[in-house]
């Protein structure tokens, strides 16, 4: 059989290192595996939300920006509390006029929403008004949507689409009979070629003048206004729960402007990530998302210029019966059902002087029980999720230093975020937020206090450790917790690790899967403590362009071990230990080093919920092909089973739309588990047997 699992490999040689032995012990179990784990995370930030999973196709719909000639420029740049500059990000697509830079003027007394809208002045038979160009259509494709127009009745208004230079590479819908109050009019074309280069003009004739309100365009085939082709990509990993709306962006949220008539929602300019937003995507549009991917909804609510009674309405919008104010609210909308939205984040990063209203711990402390209290008189069924940060986070984003002048802070000291929050507010704590981003360029020089370059580079088994070496501190600092506060251990509280990635790695390459992989793996060793997660973002599971979607690598991954590994961890012993941290204890540097005693292997084993399958994941970060013997105790396997497999031919290959994909997951037969499994250089392996 380990001749069979050999089959088809590429490779000419492969050093080969001594057999590694296992035990696995089926009836030692652990804490059920939580289909939170591969949750994912939104962020209004930019277009992340409004163009990679949005249908809309125009830019500023609603006219935030005046009608210009040349890009126009944004707000002036705010700073951070710390005084550092945000990133300025100028608009590469824009509303300019039509009939000369004097047609259109921005009326800013009476504006359809938002603070203005373009008012076009006629003059006879000359087309007036405005075009938006470098929009993506596909021949054949259908494209759907509306204009809100007011003006003099003798204006006759035409809305057309243009794919070409040619007269014929056009479609028009007409406008007649304008009044002085907006209507909506329907708009609906069919392009006849590819292009990534059409334009959208509105054009008016005859006498007086005209408003244009908002327009929308939008695929014909948008599922409730979302890409269809990203609902079908998300939908198959079925990740359990989804975050959203921030992130960063949250702290300056106003979630009602992101509810009601969808075109007089006010464009507003977020300062966080210093770009415009329509509120387009709000809290129903959210809602509708989960339903359409069949997850959980995780709201976050503002917590930094915020306030309680806020989000107290923004639960009873939720959460509250048609017969009370928000949730009339919410019927009116057209959403006459509760959508009993179970969990709530309170803030996010409130430890960071870079959020919009950051504050000290301890008026955090008074704030974040103020919201809890306001939040569970609407629904006590709520689950609350505090924003924390162990001294891991508090010391890599250089947080504690400024508060008590130490750069790992001690624990339960004045700058020990999630310390302080579990002693002063674990009543009103159902779980605690933690984020990461690992790297796998720098480390924490402790002697130094401060980030320094890996010299010489981490060898490809280390690199791909850093993920879940982040995990594994997390979970060393949630041990010395309980050691700490007594109060924890009569009343746990889990971690929710609602923002994580690989920093500075390629979104649609392989490299990153088999780190990514490990850091699974150590969440389900510690599946007590580590029972959410929250990917960033969402977006990144996909290779995407403007009009397709695939699952890249890491969303493959993601679907794999959602799809094929099971629920109930088991035992897994060895006799090749890991090796000791590379780096001293302290901050992000744990004390012992993630994996199971495999070395350089990664094991992880699991029962099915209904303990009928027993799934074996062998994850091998080498460069050089690795042996394992495994012992199976406490079960017995069919005669037969499953190999799902990611093995590239290259550690650089990718997954890109429009291309021809690089990276698969196989599915091979196999006979019994065999004695000695041999497993490819930088793979991942689940087996997958029934048990008898």
């Amino acid at each position: 059989m380990a001749l069979l699992l050999l089959a088809g490999l590429p490779f000419s040689a492969f050093s080969q290192s001594p057999t590694i032995h296992a035990t696995i012990d089926a009836s030692k179990t652990g804490t059920p595996i939580s289909k939170y784990i591969y949750g994912q995370f939104l962020e209004h930030g930019g277009d992340i939300v409004n163009t990679g999973i949005w249908s809309e196709m125009l830019v500023d719909r609603k006219f935030f920006y005046p009608v210009a000639a040349s890009a126009p420029t944004p707000p002036p740049l705010m700073a951070n509390a710390a005084g550092n500059p945000r990133l300025r990000r100028t608009p590469t697509r824009w509303w300019a006029p039509v009939g000369g830079d004097q047609a259109v003027s921005m009326d800013k007394k009476a504006p359809y929403t938002g603070d203005q809208s373009p008012l076009i002045g006629l003059d006879g038979k000359e087309p007036r008004g405005l075009s938006q160009s470098g929009i993506a259509v596909r021949k054949g494709q259908a494209y759907t949507g509306r204009i809100v127009l007011a003006g003099s009745p003798s204006a006759v208004i035409k809305v057309t689409l243009i794919w070409g230079k040619e007269a014929s590479d056009r479609e028009t819908v007409t406008v007649h009979s304008l009044s002085e109050g907006y209507r909506k009019f329907a708009l609906r074309y069919a392009a006849a070629v590819d292009t990534d280069d059409a334009a959208l003009e509105i054009t008016g004739t005859g006498t007086g003048s005209y408003h244009v309100g908002a327009v929308s365009l939008m695929p014909a085939n948008n599922v409730e206004g979302f890409r269809p082709e990203v609902i079908a990509a998300l939908k198959q990993l079925r990740f359990g729960v989804l975050r959203f709306p921030g992130g960063n962006f949250v702290s300056s949220y106003e979630w009602r402007y992101g509810v009601g008539d969808i075109d007089k929602r006010p464009p507003i300019f977020d300062p966080v990530w210093h770009a415009v937003q329509p509120n387009d995507v709000g809290t129903d549009e959210f809602l509708t998302l989960c339903r359409l991917l069949g997850v959980d909804p995780y709201i976050t609510v503002n917590a930094g210029f915020g306030d309680a009674w806020s989000a107290r309405e923004l639960v009873e919008y939720t959460n509250g019966a048609a017969s009370t104010p928000m949730g009339k609210w919410r019927a009116e909308n057209g959403h006459p059902e509760a959508y009993h939205v179970k969990f709530w984040g309170v803030g996010n990063e409130p430890w960071g002087d870079y959020q919009m209203g950051a504050m000290s711990l301890p008026q955090f402390e008074v704030k974040h029980n103020l919201f809890a209290k306001e939040m569970r008189k609407v629904d006590p069924s709520i689950k609350l999720i505090a924003g924390g940060a162990m001294p891991d986070v508090m010391e890599g984003a250089d947080q504690a230093r400024r508060i008590n002048g130490q750069y790992v802070p001690d624990y339960l000291s004045s700058a020990d975020w999630t310390g302080q929050m579990l002693l002063n507010c674990l009543d009103d704590i159902d779980m605690v937020s933690e984020h990461y981003y690992a790297s796998g360029t720098q480390h924490t020089d402790i002697k130094l206090q401060k980030k320094v370059p890996i010299d010489p580079p981490l060898s490809l088994v280390e690199w791909e450790r850093a993920p879940a070496v982040q995990i594994r501190a997390k979970y060393e600092h949630y041990e010395e917790y309980l050691k700490r506060i007594p109060a924890l251990r009569a009343k746990p509280v889990p971690i929710a690790i609602d923002e994580w990635a690989y920093s500075g790695s390629s979104r649609d390459g392989y490299k990153v899967v088999p780190a990514y992989a490990w850091a699974f793996h150590e969440m389900f060793r510690h599946s007590d403590v580590f029972q959410m997660g929250a990917f960033t973002f969402a977006t990144a599971m996909m290779s995407e362009n403007r009009t397709e979607a695939v699952l890249n690598p890491t969303g493959m991954l993601f679907k794999m071990y959602r799809d094929h590994f099971g629920t109930i961890p088991v035992e897994v012993t060895g006799d090749s230990p890991q090796p000791k941290p590379a780096f001293p204890a302290g901050g992000d540097q744990p004390a012992v080093n993630p994996g199971s005693p495999t070395y350089p292997l990664d094991v992880s084993a699991a029962l099915s919920e209904d303990r009928k399958t027993l799934a074996i994941a062998v994850l091998n970060p080498s460069d050089s092909q690795q042996s394992i013997q495994i012992v199976l105790n406490g079960a017995k396997l069919a005669n037969s089973g499953h190999l799902y497999r990611m093995a590239p031919d290259s550690i650089d290959a990718t997954v890109v739309v429009d291309k021809k994909p690089e990276v698969q997951v196989e599915d091979q037969l196999l006979g019994p588990l065999p004695d000695a499994i041999t497993v490819r250089p930088f793979s991942v392996n689940i087996y997958s047997y029934a048990v008898e």
